[in-house]
């Protein structure tokens, strides 16, 4: 007999006939009994931005990385067929279910629903609506709440409970009018892709980027195509911050340019030993600046040692010279300035910077400040701006798709503290 399908959603935002889509969707299987018998749950690319972060937690790097509903479909539709759908305010979830199949033409495969929040008039009385509310009045834990699977569980075993304190047959003509469900002694197909949001993307996408570069054939490339890598690579560091999508970016261009990993480890190298040559350019090196060459080493994935004997040649070199009369030259520009801020991230006074995704402060006491240092938020990207700021360094809005689209450097909210001179 039918069992109950528990579904959670997390969204963009709240209309479902507008713009907003699915980013995280958690399926817990539970037999008519009450007994879980299965869990599965995927993160969504929405192909937009990803609305408000500070509540579903979810990254550009996760949802940059995940498939697309259109991608999970045939899946989900296999997890859903001939079960009762249940959701906690189950009106909001079958509304977005309903415009993802539409946009896709597709049936909904859902033959009747159950709402925990309705069912809670009637088991849980005088309780308040929300799932937090519900599962208190059952000792249900629900941490890390608005993860879809945490409240999809949490659901599922606030329906074992609605299911415990009922007779039997208050639940028999429910199963009676859904067929049966589909038997099958596999997983749905399609499994594979599905992609749970990880505990730490930024640590499994950004630190191994080397291995994503080609070490095959013998390259015949010169001075032009370094110089290309480490134009990107440079402005990659502006925020000294590596996201999935700037080391997307290096390990794409370093292949097209046909450079070897090999080669990119010596322009690693190269970029370190240049930004080490300017920090002893006066011949000390402050705590600040031997935090930022660490950082710098590490992202560029230079060992500890290869990093001391780097800094001890050009403290030598520093010790030996006249800067004042041989000035060091660079192969890097803006990441290596000795003219704060400002040079670090290329602009000038009056230039446009655009601010896009939900930041820690009001977004208008954050343009206030960029007033006030100089600058001029601006609305739009268009080739004339020189800056976009970002809350999520993997942004999907179309902000940041333009941004990099136009090659204009892309940094994260923390960088507007250096930035601003706070």
């Amino acid at each position: 007999m039918a069992g109950f399908a528990v579904v959670d959603f997390e969204t963009t935002g709240f209309n479902s006939r507008g713009s907003d889509r699915v980013v995280e969707v958690a399926v817990v299987h539970v037999d008519r009994r009450g007994n879980v018998t299965g869990k599965w749950q995927t993160v969504l690319n929405p192909e937009r931005d990803l609305g408000p972060q500070h509540i579903h937690g979810i990254r550009g790097a996760d949802a940059m990385l995940a498939p697309r509903f259109a991608d999970i479909v045939d899946s989900l539709t296999e997890l859903l067929e001939g079960r009762i759908f249940v959701a906690h305010n189950a009106s909001f979830d079958l509304g977005f279910l309903e415009a993802e199949y539409s946009r896709l033409g597709r049936q909904l495969p859902v033959a009747g629903s159950l709402c925990t929040m309705i069912l809670a008039k009637r088991y849980l009385p005088g309780s308040g609506r929300a799932l937090r509310d519900c599962c208190d009045a059952f000792d249900i834990p629900l941490e890390n709440a608005h993860a879809a699977l945490v409240d999809a569980t949490a659901t599922a075993t606030l329906l074992s409970n609605y299911i415990a304190m009922s007779p039997e047959t208050d639940w028999e003509r429910m199963h009676r009018e859904v067929p049966d469900p589909i038997v099958r002694d596999r997983s749905p197909n399609g499994m594979e892709r599905w992609r749970p949001r990880s505990e730490d993307t930024q640590k499994l996408t950004a630190h191994d980027f080397l291995s994503q570069i080609a070490d095959g054939l013998p390259e015949y490339t010169g001075s032009q195509q370094h110089d290309e890598y480490l134009a990107v690579l440079d402005r990659a560091l502006m925020d000294r911050l590596l996201s999935a999508t700037e080391v997307r970016e290096l390990a794409e261009i370093a292949n097209s340019l046909g450079l070897r990993r090999s080669t990119v480890e010596e322009l690693h190298r190269a970029y370190f030993t240049q930004v080490a040559r300017v920090a002893w350019s006066d011949r000390e090196l402050t705590p600040e600046e031997k935090a930022d060459l660490d950082l710098v080493g590490g992202l560029l994935q230079i060992n500890a040692l290869e990093q001391t004997k780097i800094l001890h040649t050009e403290q030598v070199l520093a010790e030996s010279i006249m800067l004042e009369r041989n000035p060091a030259e660079t192969v890097v520009s803006n990441s290596v300035s000795l003219d704060g801020a400002s040079n670090r991230y290329g602009l000038t006074p009056g230039d446009l910077v655009v601010l896009t995704g939900e930041m820690s402060r009001p977004r208008s006491e954050i343009e206030a400040d960029l007033v006030r240092a100089g600058y001029t938020p601006w609305n739009g990207v268009t080739k004339k701006v020189k800056l976009l700021i970002t809350a999520d360094p993997d942004s999907l809005s179309g902000k940041t798709k333009k941004a990099r689209e136009y090659g204009i450097p892309v940094v994260v909210e923390s960088a507007l503290l250096e930035l601003l001179g706070k």
